[in-house]
């Protein structure tokens, strides 16, 4: 039996990167959320891309209760976890692969385009960053600064190329917590944070299209009262445009 103090370490040092959050990124996540007000008042879409662990964020804005309805994942098989990690690891780090997957997405000018990357440096997502600007989105980075930085090693950078930068603050290699009587440590931290990244961009844009009396497109839990009708109604807005819905 343990009394978990390892458990309590991690949890700790979470919580304190998280309560850092808002101080180390305010500017970003402000021009963040500007620039989904002006997309969402153009009918534009949030577009949400990450490999790896890293797509996880896409599918956490997806279709999401209490989310904005005009998010859109883009989701790729092979770059992707759930069909071969070890092939996965090899294709986000390959030129040329971006241009067929985003094929499927009609990104224009009007549109946001989130990349996701923590150490920032692998090939599919500087690509994808690269891709997005050159249709004229806005494009959203969330990385690890420090990470990236020490892992470029002459190579481009997601976050030099990125519009808005949002920081996790990771460390290099992610993981947080040393186990007592060795040298490794465990407990990622990205994911968690690029999480409450996005949703507090997300948070920030709904709150400011709801008091210019735009409106926000906002999913209610199927549990709620009127979600149903809501929730249709947004449906019928934008599957023409979101091949996951």
């Amino acid at each position: 039996m343990t009394d978990a103090t390892t458990a309590h370490t991690y949890l700790s040092e979470l919580a304190s990167r998280m309560n850092g959050l808002f101080s180390a990124n305010a500017e970003a996540i402000s021009a963040a959320a500007a620039a989904i007000e002006v997309t969402a008042k153009n009918d534009g879409l949030v577009y949400i891309f990450g490999t790896g662990h890293s797509h996880m964020l896409a599918e956490e804005a997806h279709y999401r209760a209490g989310g904005l309805a005009l998010t859109v994942p883009i989701l790729a098989t092979a770059t992707m976890l759930h069909e071969g990690a070890i092939a996965s690891t090899t294709f986000e780090r390959m030129t040329g692969i971006v241009q067929p997957i985003f094929d499927r997405y009609p990104i224009s000018e009007k549109d946001v385009l989130f990349v996701i990357s923590n150490s920032g440096v692998n090939a599919v997502p500087v690509e994808a960053a690269r891709i997005g600007k050159a249709l004229g989105a806005t494009v959203i980075a969330i990385t690890s600064q420090i990470y990236s930085r020490e892992a470029a090693r002459g190579r481009a950078r997601l976050a030099d190329i990125a519009d808005i930068v949002l920081d996790n603050g990771a460390p290099s290699g992610d993981a947080t917590t040393a186990i007592p009587g060795s040298e490794l440590k465990v407990g990622p931290v990205s994911t968690s944070i690029g999480a409450a990244l996005l949703n507090a961009v997300l948070v920030e844009a709904a709150a400011r299209l709801q008091s210019s009396g735009e409106g926000a497109p906002i999913y209610l839990s199927a549990n709620m009262p009127g979600a149903t009708e809501n929730n249709i109604a947004l449906v019928k807005r934008y599957k023409p445009r979101n091949p996951h819905l």
